[in-house]
C-alpha cells in the first residue's frame, strides 16, 4: 500500500486480478531495470526499500504501496504509468487534444483503486485524472510525497484526505489543493464508490 498499490477492505475486490496486476507489475519493474543494468542492491539503495522486498515485488508476491511505486518508478527513470502501459486500451487521440470517453488509458493497481488518463498526452505540464476508489479502498497507511502540487475535485462519494498528519473529511462537491512535497495519503472510508477529479503538475504517472 503486503499491500498492494492500493488496499481495500470490501470483499468484491478479486484476488485473481489484484494476482495478475501484482504479477503484471513486478515482472515490468524487473524487465526495465535488467534494460538499465541496475542490480537489486543498487535499486534497494536508491529507493531505501529492502533488497528482500524488492524481490519478492518483482515476482508478484508482494504489492507495494504507491509511495513505493513512486519510488522504484524514479530511480528506474520513468513515471508510474510507464508500468502500465499496457493497460492503455487504445490509440492516442488523433489531434493531441481531446481524449474521447473509452479511449482513456486506465492504470488499474489491483487493490480498489483505478486511475482512468484525462489528459491527452503527458508531455505538458499538467495531468488531469479521473480518480474511481472502491468502498474502503485506500494507497495505504504511510504517507507519501513527490515533486509538484495537486489539487482535485470530488464528483462522488467521499474522501478521507490527510496532508501533514491532519486529517479532512471531503464530501461531494469539496476540493482540495495542496504541495505534492507535503506527506499526504487518502482513502474511501464510505461504503460507497468515490470519485475524484484529480490535477497533477508536473505529471507524475
Amino acid at each position: 500500500m503486503s499491500r498492494s498499490a492500493a488496499t481495500v477492505e470490501d470483499s468484491s475486490v478479486s484476488p485473481k486480478k489484484a494476482d495478475l496486476i501484482s504479477a503484471r507489475l513486478g515482472n515490468a519493474i524487473r524487465v526495465l531495470r535488467h534494460d538499465k543494468g541496475m542490480t537489486l542492491t543498487a535499486l534497494a539503495e536508491q529507493t531505501g526499500l529492502s533488497v528482500g522486498l524488492l524481490s519478492q515485488v518483482e515476482r508478484g508476491l508482494s504489492e507495494p504501496s504507491v509511495k513505493a511505486i513512486h519510488l522504484i518508478a524514479t530511480a528506474l527513470g520513468v513515471s508510474i504509468g510507464w508500468f502500465f502501459r499496457e493497460e492503455g486500451p487504445v490509440e492516442p487521440a488523433a489531434d493531441g487534444i481531446t481524449v474521447r470517453r473509452g479511449h482513456r488509458k486506465t492504470l488499474d493497481y489491483g487493490g480498489g483503486i483505478v486511475d482512468e488518463l484525462l489528459s491527452p498526452s503527458l508531455d505538458g505540464q499538467l495531468e488531469l485524472l479521473l480518480c474511481r476508489l472502491a468502498p474502503g479502498a485506500s494507497v495505504g497507511s504511510e504517507a507519501y510525497t513527490h515533486i509538484g502540487e495537486e489539487a482535485g475535485y470530488v464528483m462522488a462519494g467521499s474522501l478521507e484526505l490527510t496532508v501533514d498528519g491532519v486529517t479532512h473529511l471531503l464530501n461531494t462537491g469539496d476540493s482540495f489543493g495542496f504541495a505534492s512535497v507535503r506527506p499526504h495519503k487518502y482513502r474511501n472510508i464510505s461504503t460507497q464508490e468515490t470519485v475524484v477529479i484529480w490535477a497533477i503538475t508536473p505529471p507524475s504517472y
